[in-house]
């Protein structure tokens, strides 16, 4: 069994197994004690999890059921108790306002066709998925809440700024690594 930054994790063919961009995220990530945290997307619950070590509450949701079942098998593997998992299309079921939302995107051009599809196929042009994203994130933020979205250079991270500013959101990379052929990219977007 895996063991990343101390969480052990279980894992499953049908769910995203933790690389490079989760670790990025996991890096690059700063919680204060006490905040509250929704992470999208949350696959194996990795992030939650580690979010969960400072946080006071976090909701982890996925569209993909078998991720949901995964991250709580994996919250009580490693004893983590205030995390919540959920499925949910995106912000479809929930409630409430975070201080800090994280969104390892999908962000492959295409139509998923396996569960396991739903963690990297973001649409036709890959980026369906984060422009809906970044379209309605800002009804689920704090005042001073921030967002911190991966995604690669495949899918225009120019583009990804600009949207996060139309939605009153400033933008800007924080974290970049360079991957074969692409970067992957860490955004951090507050008001």
């Amino acid at each position: 069994m895996p063991v990343y930054y101390g969480i052990k994790l279980e894992l499953h063919p049908d769910v995203y197994e933790p690389a490079e961009d989760t670790f990025l995220l996991a890096e690059t990530l700063d919680i204060k004690p006490g905040e509250t945290a929704l992470d999208v997307g949350t696959g194996t619950g990795i992030i939650a999890l580690l979010m969960a070590r400072k946080a006071k509450r976090v909701l982890g949701i996925d569209i993909n059921p078998k991720a949901i079942e995964l991250a709580k098998k994996n919250a009580g593997l490693n004893g983590i108790a205030n995390v919540e998992f959920r499925v949910s299309d995106l912000f479809e079921r929930v409630k409430g306002r975070f201080d800090v939302i994280t969104f390892n995107a999908p962000y492959l051009p295409g139509e998923p066709e396996k569960p396991i599809d739903l963690a990297l196929v973001g649409g036709e042009t890959g980026r369906e998925v984060i422009d809906r994203f970044i379209r309605e994130v800002p009804d689920y933020l704090t005042e001073n809440g921030r967002v911190y979205l991966v995604q690669s250079s495949i899918t225009g991270i120019e583009e990804t700024l600009e949207m996060f500013g139309k939605v009153g959101l400033r933008a800007e990379v924080v974290a970049k690594r360079h991957l074969f052929f692409e970067d992957i990219v860490v955004i951090l977007a507050k008001r």
